[in-house]
């Protein structure tokens, strides 16, 4: 059974105000792992050490491209310290955009950089990856090329760009250890996972099916309290999974 994470993306602004004081109250609302995002305050070892301090685990980090193209090692020193199981590239630059074939050249290069240290490496989704490119989605292309690397999906923008999460799901079978889970309203703003539109009956066993580890919360824009949208997301998915 897949395991429940935060990407603390969601929490940014209460991270700029009180990074430990955010980490504590993860820990309170019930989240025990984790997706870093930045390390706020700390260094890696610094960090490790207090979230161990708090009964967190981050199980992964999303890293910016430009990290992962020029300091790898660092990249790679980072995650260890961390104690991280996977590394991931969240976001291209919309001046990277287009050119796929480099981009796959980078991510490759990196990929096998993580992979050799035994840590598992995968490329997070938007909506624009969703356009055509030759014949296919740039998604499908990006990752035929990138083959050792795994998806993070995430379903809210699948679902955004007008295609079906499931499917996708049953498509990258295998290579889908992490999910990325938030929901849609009507009229496709964010919403907490459970409170919108998207088939969640359907999504939760396709991930199950599809080797999903962790199933991971994100919003990326909270209309009201965030912590109050992780609690409900933490809440919807312990029943449902």
């Amino acid at each position: 059974m897949a395991e429940i994470a935060l990407q603390m993306y969601t929490l940014r602004k209460p991270l700029e105000d009180d990074f430990d004081g955010t980490l504590r109250r993860v820990a309170e609302i019930g989240f025990r792992l984790i997706e870093l995002h930045h390390y706020g305050p700390y260094t890696a070892p610094e960090l490790r050490r207090r979230l161990d301090e708090l009964g967190l685990r981050a199980i992964s980090a999303h890293v910016p491209l430009d990290r992962l193209e020029s300091e790898i090692e660092k990249v790679v020193d980072e995650a260890k310290a961390l104690g991280l199981e996977y590394v991931v590239c969240p976001w291209l630059p919309v001046e990277r955009r287009g050119d796929y074939p480099a981009l796959a050249d980078v991510l490759s290069r990196a990929s096998e950089r993580v992979r050799s240290e035994g840590l598992g490496f995968s490329y997070h989704n938007h909506d624009f990856e969703f356009t055509a490119y030759e014949d296919q989605t740039a998604l499908d292309w990006l990752l035929q090329r990138v083959a050792d690397a795994g998806l993070e999906l995430d379903v809210y923008w699948a679902h955004h760009a007008g295609f079906d999460p499931v499917e996708i799901i049953r498509r990258y079978r295998g290579r889908l250890d992490l999910l990325h889970a938030k929901d849609a309203t009507p009229g496709g703003d964010f919403a907490a996972v459970g409170t919108g539109v998207l088939r969640w009956s359907e999504i939760l066993p396709a991930a199950a099916d599809a080797g999903v580890r962790y199933v991971i919360v994100e919003q990326d824009v909270c209309p009201g309290d965030p912590f109050e949208a992780i609690a409900t997301s933490l809440q919807f998915l312990q029943s449902h999974l």
